[in-house]
């Protein structure tokens, strides 16, 4: 399973690595990308769902988890 953590994102959105592990997933790889800004969570699971990638959403406090499998 690949792990993006953007938490720690900074510099630009945390939504860029965000889509970037999204958009270079292999066939049948499994992705889990940890946030915790909302507008950018919100906007990684409009964009899952526009793609037709299903997704499992896990919340823990302030983190959220989104799962899925390209």
């Amino acid at each position: 399973m690949r792990t993006v953590d953007t938490r720690e994102v900074r510099l630009y959105s945390p939504l860029v690595p965000a889509i970037v592990a999204i958009c270079t997933a292999a066939e049948g790889e499994d992705v889990e990308i940890i946030m915790n800004d909302i507008p950018a969570f919100n906007d990684a699971k409009e964009y899952l769902a526009e793609q037709g990638i299903g997704f499992r959403e896990i919340y823990d406090g302030e983190t959220m988890i989104l799962q899925f499998r390209r």
